[in-house]
């Protein structure tokens, strides 16, 4: 048996869980659908990247507001709770729900983002990861790259500099990582960890569910406009952060070897600068 499957049934034996569907795996973990001993579902993650163990942390102090919630943790392990609702945000953009499926992921950004008192105030609180050091390759790197990457840096300084109250952050959400709970709502999964500006944690979501739906002429103008209907932003610091977030995208793709994606992020950044405000 290979390590990997080694731990990964080390784990089930521990916790006492038997598997209850296929595994996947993703670049950062190992996913396992279970039941636990009592026949609840659940979901077994095994991380293989140590900056998993941060959006763990934060789960954790979440408690399952606006998010998943931890059944158990330790070390690279976590047992959440699994969705089991019907509903998928994907599958209601292709639809015709996409206004609907940017309102949900709001909503749910707005709950965790209303956390941010009690879980920096909690005796053990997580470690979250400054916004600004998320942009360090930006600044690193945008000299070399082009002129939306250094427009991007340069509106991520102006608003790092505006010394707004941070909060915390889930750093990645979009259509994937919202999911249908059931009765306990749509809830967030797999966060970053990150403490900062609040218009940021809505930008992937413009971004998404692909850059191509993103790219549909005038879908981006009106989901823009959603997200500013639905969080009550103000619409030029979001349109700041977008283009910020999307040259920061852009950057991280181009380091990766993925220049296709690259260059569809940097077009995103280009029609998010051209938005009305």
């Amino acid at each position: 048996m290979d390590p990997g499957r080694a731990d990964e049934a080390a784990w089930l034996r521990r916790w006492r869980l038997r598997p209850d569907g296929d595994p996947s795996t993703t670049t950062t973990s190992r996913l396992i659908p279970v039941r636990t001993e009592d026949g609840a579902a659940a979901m077994l993650k095994i991380a293989h990247e140590p900056e998993e163990a941060r959006g763990a942390a934060l789960l954790a102090a979440l408690d399952g507001r606006g998010a998943v919630r931890v059944l158990r943790r330790d070390h690279q392990a976590l047992l959440i709770e699994r969705a089991m609702g019907r509903r998928d945000l994907v599958s209601m953009v292709r639809a015709g729900e996409d206004d609907a499926a940017t309102r949900i992921v709001c909503d749910v950004a707005a709950r965790l983002h209303a956390e941010t008192d009690r879980v920096l105030a909690l005796p053990d609180p997580p470690t979250l990861v400054p916004l600004e050091d998320w942009f360090r390759q930006l600044f690193a790197h945008a000299e070399g790259l082009g002129p939306l990457h250094r427009a991007g840096a340069d509106l991520a300084r102006r608003r790092f500099d505006d010394g707004r109250e941070p909060v915390v952050l889930h750093g990645d959400l979009h259509h994937g990582n919202v999911l249908d709970f059931g009765e306990r709502g749509w809830l967030a999964i797999d966060p970053k960890g990150l403490v900062g500006d609040a218009e940021f944690d809505v930008c992937n979501l413009l971004c998404n569910p692909s850059h191509e739906r993103a790219l549909v002429p005038g879908r981006l103008a009106r989901q823009f406009g959603v997200v500013v209907d639905a969080t009550g932003f103000e619409a030029r610091r979001l349109r700041d952060w977008l283009v910020a977030w999307s040259a920061l995208s852009s950057t991280w793709f181009e380091l990766d070897g993925r220049p296709e994606r690259a260059a569809t992020a940097e077009r995103i950044g280009e029609a998010a600068a051209g938005l009305a405000v």
